[in-house]
């Protein structure tokens, strides 16, 4: 009798379990694009990390509190330009904008130092995205509130629900100091700190995050040296070819522009080593490029090739 309760008991356990793994954080998960386990609780639930509906804007002489060389990612689209601050964004991850009426979302994971906008026109609907407390090789997962299906930011692609397979539109976007942004778009908007929420954005709460050698998350692929694990790079992508650029290689390299190709894709890179930034361009039009730490960078492309200075 014992035996037997104690294998009902077991079972149990194993059907609950088989349960949980289909379900984290209110997600189903019982069809996924990815191994379900290396879907991760980053520890706060569902929309725990607000995302910002409703931002406002000020206009650049007043924001005061940004120092120069405070990092913001910047968006020129539709004939408007925008600054949001890294500060702000490390509380939210996810600003909900609207350009002219065009649905933008503007996203960022500070585990990762990745920040990347989407055009938010998801299949012919404007389309708004929250914070999912889940991670896929330490970077954010999104969900769309239309269906609850969730999203690699770094892929741009939806890994489980109605809308699996599918991917987002990436604009350009440019990671750099509010100093260098400003110059070059004396017009800017900056988001401000109005937000909604009671957050202390004077503080950083991922300091000393960057400098330690180890991530918060494991990942699959464990990024090579000789670069350290957070080494900022610029990764380019197109038609399934991969390349990072390293800071520190650009540093070495010298060169304010340079051209390159990656997947048959010809474009100028351009490196800011005052102001720690790079982007790239073909013919004075900005294209889509990632500003990730070196292992974010690898986790997600393995197979990158690496621009090293000669």
């Amino acid at each position: 009798m014992a035996h037997k309760v104690f294998c009902i008991v077991f079972l149990n356990l194993l059907l609950a379990s088989a349960a949980w793994s289909q379900s984290m954080n209110g997600f189903d998960l019982s069809s996924t694009s990815i191994p379900v386990e290396r879907i991760l609780r980053g520890g706060p639930p569902k929309d725990g990390i607000p995302a910002i509906d409703n931002p406002k804007f000020d206009a650049a002489d007043e924001a005061q509190w940004l120092a120069p060389d405070e990092r913001v990612m910047g968006l020129y689209f539709d004939g408007i330009a925008r600054a949001y601050p890294i500060a702000i964004l490390n509380w939210h991850e996810i600003v909900n904008d609207e350009f002219n009426g065009h649905p933008v979302v503007v996203t960022f994971c500070p585990l990762c130092n990745t920040g990347m906008v989407f055009d938010g026109m998801v299949e012919g609907e404007p389309t708004s995205f929250g914070v999912s407390g889940l991670l896929f090789e330490s970077d954010v997962l999104l969900y769309d509130r239309e269906t609850d299906s969730l999203w690699t930011q770094i892929w741009a692609r939806a890994i489980s629900g109605p809308r699996q397979g599918q991917t987002l539109t990436i604009l350009p976007v440019q990671h750099t100091s509010w100093q260098a942004w400003r110059e070059a778009h004396p017009e800017t908007d900056v988001l401000s700190r109005e937000t909604g929420f009671r957050r202390d954005y004077l503080r950083n709460p991922y300091a000393g995050y960057e400098a330690s050698p180890t991530t918060l998350f494991p990942v699959a692929n464990r990024a090579p040296g000789p670069w350290h694990t957070k080494e900022w790079v610029l990764g380019v992508s197109f038609n399934d070819e991969h390349k990072a650029y390293p800071y520190e290689e650009l540093d070495q390299h010298g060169l304010a522009r340079f051209e390159d190709q990656v997947g048959g894709v010809d474009f100028t890179l351009v490196w800011d080593s005052e102001h720690r930034s790079a982007h790239i361009e073909h013919q004075g039009e900005a294209l889509p490029s990632l500003v990730a730490f070196w292992f974010a960078w690898y986790a997600f492309y393995p197979g990158t090739e690496v621009f090293v200075a000669p």
